[in-house]
């Protein structure tokens, strides 16, 4: 029998986590064959990821340009698909999560009548704008895709909300098998400062910010309070990877520049970040895929934004919205600093969001669909 073609379709840092363990499993099956294209949305982060997970690309967009728009990165996108498509002839394209390229590469496909699975399927706040433009893109690919694999009950129950038409799956997220990769005690950072600090005697927080809608005001309290905190605490140490966004490192450095024991380094490869996770104490972030890494290596997390679309977590107890005001950020932060007992119910709640097989269960979803397995795989549940 004709194996099954399945292009796989990323283009950012996040996605590239979350994605490459998918390719590299499909791979493994004798009934697919398993294609990877990147649109290049991200340049230098991304060939890092796929360098770890030792991938290369069967087909490379590359459309990143500088300052590049919404409007360029999805045109550029549609445009360059259409001969991927022509020229491959998949019979699924995979997508991921909430990005332009996600969006841009499931308009491709159903333009050419592809049927198209969407990986991290059903997260959702209910604002359009925030996260902006994650929210819209993925309600839009939502609509538009056949297969929807859900990490959670909850992300499938948005689905079945909103009525969207094809298969929903719940196989746990992609990201906790990633971990199995990048993850080793024995590692050594590749950033000198990172093998300098003692992990085992000091209070590392874990800091990434750089989300659109926390730009300007909401960006400048939450410095504020990553400041105060700082100062307050002597034994506290800092690591805060600067997005290259020159509206972040503005922020940060205006404003952090100069506060001891607050490390602004230029981003870090998953390798480097996901190990940082691993020895830190907790994690404050603004970012999406922290929410589900950190709970996975039993670390507190402090979402940086007014709502989250992993509310799971928050119910778990491995996540609370600290929001953006300087004084509500530095409240919780100095709770996890100076109440054990919150720190510690944090740190040993359940984590919601997988078990390392989410690859092994969408691989097997897709053969189920597509006819060549008879049996319906099971979901992934979570359990304390």
């Amino acid at each position: 029998m004709k194996k099954l073609k399945v292009l796989s379709v990323f283009g950012t840092r996040p996605e590239a986590i979350k994605m490459c363990p998918l390719v590299r499993h499909l791979g493994t099956l004798p009934e697919v064959e398993s294609l990877c294209c990147l649109t290049g949305q991200h340049r230098e982060m991304l060939d890092s990821v796929m360098d770890i997970f030792q991938l290369k690309a069967d087909y490379d967009l590359n459309i990143m340009q500088a300052r590049q728009t919404l409007s360029g990165i999805t045109s550029r996108t549609l445009l360059g698909m259409d001969e991927v498509i022509e020229t491959a002839k998949p019979d699924l394209i995979l997508v991921h999560g909430d990005t332009s390229t996600t969006f841009a590469g499931a308009l491709a496909a159903f333009y050419h009548k592809v049927p198209v699975g969407h990986v991290e399927a059903g997260l959702r706040t209910g604002d359009k704008y925030s996260p902006y433009p994650e929210e819209m893109n993925r309600t839009l690919v939502g609509r538009i895709a056949e297969l929807h694999f859900c990490p959670t009950v909850n992300n499938r129950r948005n689905l079945e909300q909103e009525t969207v038409s094809g298969e929903l799956f719940i196989t746990g997220n992609t990201v906790i098998d990633a971990m199995k990769t990048t993850v080793r005690p024995d590692f050594r950072f590749s950033v000198p400062e990172l093998n300098s600090l003692d992990f085992q005697n000091r209070r590392v927080i874990a800091l990434t910010c750089h989300r659109r809608e926390n730009y300007g005001e909401p960006m400048r309290e939450i410095m504020e309070a990553v400041r105060e905190l700082a100062l307050r605490h002597p034994e506290v140490e800092v690591v805060y990877p600067v997005h290259l966004s020159p509206v972040v490192r503005e922020c940060a450095f205006g404003i952090l520049k100069d506060v001891p024991r607050v490390h602004l380094i230029d981003p870090i490869d998953v390798e480097n970040m996901h190990n940082l996770i691993a020895r830190c104490d907790f994690v404050m972030t603004d970012s999406g895929g922290l929410q589900e890494e950190a709970p996975a290596l039993g670390k507190p997390v402090l979402v940086l934004r007014r709502e989250t679309e992993r509310p799971e977590a928050v119910k778990a107890g491995t996540v609370k919205l600290a929001g953006v005001k300087k004084q509500d950020v530095l409240a919780l932060a100095e709770e996890l600093l100076t109440d054990r007992s919150v720190y510690e119910t944090m740190a040993h709640a359940v984590n919601p969001y997988g078990d390392g097989h989410a690859c092994e269960r969408i691989g097997q979803d897709i053969l189920w669909h597509f006819g060549r397995i008879a049996e319906k795989p099971a979901d992934f549940s979570a359990k304390a």
